[in-house]
């Protein structure tokens, strides 16, 4: 007992002194602020962390917007005024055709042009367990490391369309985020998860030799999304055929007007065709006449008018030709139809990328320049505003409708006695009384 007390008078007056006088201090002028600012409290306080380019909170606000917490939409609410500056450009394509290796190619090029990129890479989710592997990362080790480059990897959690349901709000935070480029990499799509074209600006399809045959790149579906078509390992045998078959599909595809069904909605697609500098038959101008008059530098005999010379239109004794008056055209001068080129890349050995973001840059040069960016971006806010009606709405009447009526419907559905189409009415019906 005495040695007890011996021991506790020791620590008592000893070592408690020494801890309060040393420990305690530095965890209160140095882990608590840390930890503190780590934390912070208030959502706001992580948006404007986000602003300022803090790693930190942009990971932290990602896994809210994933979740889909009520904090996060706040943010999402904060940010999206200093959304719309990103170039959102997606790559998908079937699995083993590349599209990780492409993309770490991509990023490391974009970085050299001192461009800071973010990419999005989208695994499949188990359809028994839940889980993914989140392993896209692993073929983009050549970024590690770099403060310009963020990677993010996401599950699919069960939605189709190659795509998480967060993706486009993620991608928001990117873009609010600063980042100059924002790759967004799908899951290994087969030949209707087209969902991509509806979040990028620009769509890379990533092909690759031996995939399949003449008649899979003829079918409706990815490839009809693509700006930019990409044959990677074109190193190996049969290059030649994939490209040749992608080529055919082109042809087949443009430039023609189409109207077509889309999901029972009717669309129109428009083939835009360059007029260039187009005048029209005979064209007077204000001051000639017939008879032996010059005016300014026309005169009679052989006339040039500016750099514009035609054929030979004569009024009289004066040759004009087709004169210009100001910028002549025809009234519907539109831009050149989008044709997608096809890159041949081996992104292992990092052969073909600089073409490929030449192509890239051209495309979305064609899009501001033809109007297409406004229509792009318009439209994919369109389709987000959409998708969250759609939940708000099912949310509100599967909260509104009594469970009891919900369940006595299905078990109809499930004995055969009510159609599916029938219940759905019976429930909307039931639900305005």
């Amino acid at each position: 007992m005495r040695v007890a007390c011996s021991v506790f008078r020791v620590y008592l007056f000893t070592c408690l002194p020494v801890y309060l006088s040393t420990c305690v201090p530095v965890y209160l002028f140095t882990c608590l602020p840390v930890y503190l600012y780590t934390f912070p409290d208030e959502t706001m306080t992580l948006s404007k962390s986000v602003l300022k380019n803090d790693r930190l909170a942009l990971a932290r606000l990602l896994t809210q917007v994933e979740n889909d917490t009520p904090d996060g939409r706040a943010a999402l609410a904060e940010l999206f005024p200093h959304t719309g500056k990103a170039h959102l450009l997606g790559v998908t394509g079937a699995p083993g055709t590349g599209k990780s290796s492409l993309v770490n190619q991509l990023a490391l090029h974009f970085r050299g042009e001192g461009k800071r990129v973010a990419i999005l890479a989208v695994d499949p989710s188990s359809p028994f367990t839940g889980g993914a592997v989140l392993g896209d990362r692993v073929r983009m080790r050549d970024l590690a490391g770099d403060a310009g480059v963020f990677i993010r990897s996401m599950a699919t959690r069960g939605s189709l369309g190659g795509l998480a349901q967060a993706t486009a709000a993620m991608a928001q935070v990117f873009d609010a985020a600063g980042f100059d480029v924002v790759i967004i990499e799908t899951v290994g799509a087969g030949q209707s998860e087209v969902d991509i074209a509806r979040l990028a600006h620009t769509t890379i399809v990533v092909e690759a030799p031996g995939m399949g045959d003449d008649i899979q790149a003829i079918k409706a579906g990815i490839l009809e999304i693509a700006d930019v078509l990409v044959v990677n390992k074109a190193d190996r045998p049969g290059v030649e055929n994939t490209e040749r078959a992608l080529r055919s599909m082109l042809e087949l595809a443009h430039p023609t007007r189409r109207v077509f069904l889309h999901h029972g909605r009717v669309e129109t697609l428009h083939c835009n065709v360059s007029t260039g500098n187009v005048s029209t038959g005979n064209v007077s101008t204000g001051n000639v006449s017939t008879g032996n008059v010059s005016t300014g530098n026309v005169s009679t005999g052989n006339v040039s008018t500016g750099n514009v010379s035609t054929g030979n239109v004569s009024t009289g004794n004066v040759s004009t030709g087709n004169v210009s008056t100001g910028n002549v055209s025809t009234t519907t001068t539109e831009t050149k139809m989008w044709i997608p080129p096809i890159q041949r890349t081996v992104a292992t050995e990092g052969t073909g990328i600089a073409e490929l973001a030449a192509a890239i840059a051209k495309h979305a040069e064609h899009l501001r320049l033809s109007g297409d960016w406004a229509v792009r971006e318009r439209a994919r806010l369109e389709s987000e505003m959409e998708a969250l009606l759609l939940e708000a709405l099912l949310a509100r009447f599967r909260a509104e409708v009594p469970n009891g009526n919900f369940e006595s419907a299905l078990q109809k559905v499930y004995e055969r006695s009510l159609s599916p189409w029938e219940a759905a009415q019976m429930l909307v019906n039931g639900r305005r009384k």
